[in-house]
């Protein structure tokens, strides 16, 4: 924003409070005005609040313009700043109706926002962490985040109460910041959208593992969705009586395309693994039938079938 368009936005707030003050300062000059029947002062009074307050919120925003150069903040940060102000200057106005004074309005209105702050406490606390989340800038619009336990999408929109997520099953979710806030927040798409990602598989003892290196990255390289520079690679895991596992690491350039590649990548090596002869270990489970016992054998005698004996020829 230029210097013209900064003082554009201070000229008409300015000139309000000037005015309003002026007349609060000379009230001779009000009651000439009224022609001495009617009392003018607390609306002035009143117009002067709302004056100062809407300064005062242009003033500040323009100085978190300057500041966003350094560092972005979000746009609700000013309305904020904007909202409590003339929440002020609304409670101010009310006590001055009610016949206090300028100390006893500024009180008041301080008591008005500490009952309203408890009975909006819920939404406080999703606006608070929604200034944190924007002032920390964990993720920005169009960043592929994975918020854990809650949600793994595409950032739509940060607002006010909400953060708006678009999974990768085109389901939209709507997310409170205050959950949002005390969760862990991978971010796939920051500081660059390429990152690294991996995939376990376990072989059985009897191909080498020079050999099953060998064979995995060479189904890896001729993946098309992966990225070829920087290179994938096979490292080993865990060797264990149940199998060796191996991790098979490669980069990819953006998280939308996670799902994809994995199922390449599985498609690959197990192309690759079959025709090497080699497969993942497996358990085998027979049902074993047991021999049908044999008569006389470990029965009683008692329980075994008479036998009559031949009749003599």
């Amino acid at each position: 924003m230029s210097t013209k368009d900064h003082i554009r936005r201070l000229l008409w707030p300015a000139l309000l409070t000037i005015v309003s003050f002026g007349l609060i300062l000379f009230p001779s000059r009000l009651a000439d005005m009224a022609g001495g029947d009617v009392s003018f002062e607390p609306a002035v009074t009143a117009l002067a609040y709302f004056a100062a307050a809407w300064l005062v919120s242009r003033i500040a925003a323009l100085a978190l313009d300057q500041a966003s150069r350094h560092r972005p903040y979000p746009r609700l940060l000013k309305d904020l700043v904007a909202a409590v102000l003339f929440l002020i200057a609304f409670a101010a106005t009310i006590s001055l109706y009610l016949g206090q004074g300028a100390f006893g309005a500024l009180a008041s209105s301080g008591l008005v926002l500490a009952l309203l702050g408890f009975a909006i406490r819920n939404v406080v606390a999703d606006t608070l962490s929604g200034i944190a989340l924007g002032i920390e800038g964990p993720f920005r619009i169009g960043d592929w985040v994975d918020i854990d336990g809650l949600a793994r999408g595409k950032v739509i929109e940060i607002g006010w109460r909400t953060t708006r997520i678009l999974t990768r099953d085109a389901t939209y979710m709507i997310l409170p910041n205050s959950q949002i806030a005390r969760q862990r927040i991978t971010n796939y798409s920051a500081p660059k959208p390429q990152y690294r990602a991996q995939v376990t598989i376990t072989l059985d003892h009897t191909m080498p593992i020079e050999r099953a290196r060998t064979v995995m990255l060479g189904a890896l390289k001729a993946a098309e969705l992966i990225q070829a520079d920087p290179a994938p690679d096979v490292r080993v895991l865990a060797y264990e009586e149940g199998g060796i596992t191996y991790a098979l690491r490669y980069w990819l350039s953006r998280f939308d395309r996670d799902v994809d590649c994995r199922d390449e990548i599985y498609s690959l090596v197990d192309d690759a693994l079959r025709r090497a002869g080699c497969v993942a270990p497996h358990r085998r489970i027979e049902l074993i039938q047991a021999a049908p016992p044999v008569p006389g054998v470990g029965e009683d005698a008692s329980s075994s079938p008479a036998v009559s004996p031949a009749p003599p020829a």
